[in-house]
């Protein structure tokens, strides 16, 4: 199976690959990777008509080479992402969080969601259901340590920001990037939390059918 995987950051390659090697090494893997999508959207605050039309074009590039599902790991956007999904029905195109909010919301009502993209908070949250209590809480300053290749100071700023989720059933990790932070996260809060990698390439794989 040839899988897709589209980013909008680099941080998130990493993750996701460690993701298959350990739940479906089988897997081919194709990255493509566009890291101006997340500085255009933090430029304009929305995503746009153009942005839609730049996720369709990655969408049919990715079916073109004969992938049989495409992986997007920016959460930030959901609604170009659902574009893309329509158009190449019945191929399997995943969100990056689908699958994590189906855990999520099954596991617990009231749910802490860690982001390190501002964005992310705009266009996550609608992506729950109503029955469920969202808390969500950015780790400032995270993102901008990784930019710099300080994972260090991005994981010590994404637990303390944690911190104020312990009241929580669980703690979902927004950001791909985050994926690395996730066991002292847990140790830190008392808290179950989960991470989008994980799920999604266990969602995919059964979706494809995959044993």
């Amino acid at each position: 199976m040839r899988i897709t995987l589209i980013h909008a950051l680099k941080h998130s390659i990493v993750p996701i690959e460690a993701s298959f090697a350990k739940h479906w090494p089988e897997a081919r893997l194709m990255n493509l990777l566009d890291d101006s999508l997340s500085a255009d959207l933090a430029r304009d605050g929305k995503l746009t008509e153009r942005m839609t039309e730049r996720f369709l074009t990655m969408g049919n590039y990715a079916a073109s080479t004969g992938a049989d599902g495409i992986l997007f790991t920016c959460s930030a956007f959901g609604p170009c992402i659902e574009a893309v999904a329509r158009a190449h029905a019945p191929m399997p195109v995943l969100k990056p969080n689908e699958a994590m909010i189906e855990q999520a919301v099954a596991k617990g009502k009231r749910i802490g969601l860690l982001s390190t993209f501002p964005p992310t908070l705009v266009s996550m949250p609608p992506e729950f259901p109503s029955s469920v209590t969202l808390v969500p809480k950015l780790a400032e300053g995270a993102l901008a340590a990784l930019d710099r290749d300080d994972r260090a100071e991005h994981d010590r700023i994404v637990v303390e920001a944690s911190r104020e989720l312990r009241d929580c059933d669980l703690i979902a990790l927004a950001q791909y990037s985050m994926a690395p932070a996730a066991e002292r996260v847990a140790e830190v809060t008392g808290r179950e939390v989960l991470t989008t990698p994980d799920s999604a390439v266990r969602k995919l794989k059964a979706m494809l059918g995959i044993k």
